[in-house]
């Protein structure tokens, strides 16, 4: 790339994982980074900010060689804030990537991910959001895929035209780098889940390689008097039609890398369209 750039760099699976890491080493060829990540796994908080007055601890907890490293007690999405308002303030990076996270952020768990509300944030204040995750939540993932394709991916989004609103998902399928097929363009999978609440086993964790500590959870959770402790682990529901290849799930199990645009102002305008032709509109003097 021919101009050096400013990059904010964070995460939702705190700042000492080992995808945020492996992510730091990939992009430093491109130019000054920022780290910001949070203290502690925040996943599944999408675009939450820590508001309500509430005390947020934030630590430098590296120097400036080779780049500064800030956790911020908070979400994903006000890390980012964090960044832009008070690390680089009045300066704007000019990419803010999120990653690498442990899990998949396809279809709708997208919606819900802590990385791409980040990298959403970035959107909102007219940078650039990229988020990057692998189908794998295991604490020794191979990344070794995502450094041998991602760097292509995000030169060529960066020489994309700049749009204000768009934020992109970069999911990759957790095989062997020689075994992925190449990279697909594609549009959000639907899905959701069923039987989400299970009682607590801390046996789920243990059977997956996983710590509960490293989830935000605890391996002894306490329960008061007369509650009942569980945990969200639900089934998924596939409602992409299979023959929908290109639904972004769908093809990071079909061996690609899938690459979604998505976009802050979520209007769905054939609703709207629908809306207005069914007499919504009316005036009242």
């Amino acid at each position: 790339m021919s101009k050096e750039l400013s990059i904010l760099l964070t995460n939702d699976d705190g700042y000492d994982s080992q995808g945020i890491h492996i992510l730091a080493g990939i992009m430093r060829q491109y130019g000054r980074l920022t780290v910001v990540a949070p203290k502690y796994h925040q996943s599944g908080m999408s675009m939450a900010v820590s508001m309500g007055c509430k005390a947020v601890a934030v630590k430098k907890v590296s120097g400036d060689d080779p780049e500064p490293w800030y956790y911020v007690d908070a979400t994903p999405s006000s890390c980012v804030k964090y960044g832009l308002d008070n690390v680089l303030y009045p300066a704007k990076p000019d990419v803010v990537v999120c990653g690498v996270n442990h899990g998949s952020n396809a279809a709708t768990a997208a919606n819900y991910s802590g990385t791409l509300g980040a990298a959403e944030e970035g959107a909102i204040n007219g940078v650039t959001g990229i988020g990057v995750s692998l189908d794998v939540f295991s604490l020794k993932a191979d990344f070794s895929a995502v450094e041998k394709f991602f760097p292509a991916i995000f030169e060529k989004i960066m020489a994309l035209p700049e749009r204000y609103g768009v934020f992109y998902n970069v999911n990759f399928p957790n095989i062997p780098a020689e075994e992925i097929k190449g990279v697909r363009v594609a549009h959000q999978g639907l899905g959701h889940w069923e039987k989400e609440f299970r009682l607590w086993d801390t046996g789920y964790f243990t059977k997956r390689g996983l710590r509960p500590e490293t989830l935000g959870q605890t391996s002894d959770p306490k329960a008061e008097e007369g509650e009942t402790l569980y945990m969200m682990v639900g089934d998924f529901i596939d409602d992409s039609p299979a023959e929908d290849m290109l639904a972004d799930h769908h093809v990071v199990a079909d061996g690609y890398i899938s690459i979604v645009a998505h976009n802050l102002n979520n209007t769905d305008h054939e609703a709207v369209a629908a809306m207005r032709d069914a007499g919504f509109d009316q005036d009242f003097r």
